[in-house]
């Protein structure tokens, strides 16, 4: 989906612009993958596990940008890509179709700066403009950061999913499924 760039101040004093991301942010949205995987365990993808190619995610983003039921953000600070964010609609069936999922991923560098709940503000208006009525998400249920910041934003925990991640090492995590009804 196309939508109007917004820029804010970081707390830091840096301006930081939140636009939609472009079919010419493909290196650059694939290095960022790979490289906030590294940082953080709590990510659903390891970094080995970014296979796009520069053509393929170029289509993705192209893709993206043109269908009116998905946002895709990126943060840009200093000219660079500080962080993603998305809502995507569950489906078009009559009983999900008021819902869309949000994720969300920050170079470590750029936490704690207010990217994330500017993000999640300005998403969360542009979801309820396309018509969806609430915002889903999952959070591992060892992120207490994440799930701090969610509840800022209005999100409320509504269940629980044991087990729900497994890690390389073997071990296994739940997660907090977090709504946020939107007016």
């Amino acid at each position: 989906m196309q939508f109007e760039a917004r820029e804010f101040t970081l707390r830091d004093g840096r301006k930081c612009i939140l636009r939609p991301t472009h079919p010419d942010d493909a290196d650059e949205m694939i290095r960022y993958m790979r490289e906030t995987a590294r940082e953080t365990e709590f990510l659903l993808r390891y970094p080995d596990e970014v296979n796009y190619t520069p053509e393929s995610e170029r289509e993705i983003l192209g893709r993206l940008l043109e269908d009116p039921y998905t946002v895709m953000m990126a943060a840009i600070v200093d000219g660079k890509v500080a962080g993603n964010a998305s809502i995507s609609g569950l489906g078009f069936k009559r009983k999900i179709r008021h819902r869309c999922q949000l994720a969300i991923a920050l170079y470590r560098e750029y936490w704690q700066l207010g990217i994330g709940t500017a993000m999640i503000s300005y998403l969360s208006s542009l979801a309820a403009r396309i018509g969806y009525e609430q915002i889903d998400l999952e959070v591992a249920a060892d992120n207490a950061s994440a799930q701090a910041l969610y509840l800022k934003c209005g999100f409320q925990a509504s269940g629980r999913r044991l087990r729900a991640l497994k890690f390389d090492d073997g071990s296994y995590h739940d997660e907090v499924i977090m709504t946020k009804l939107l007016p």
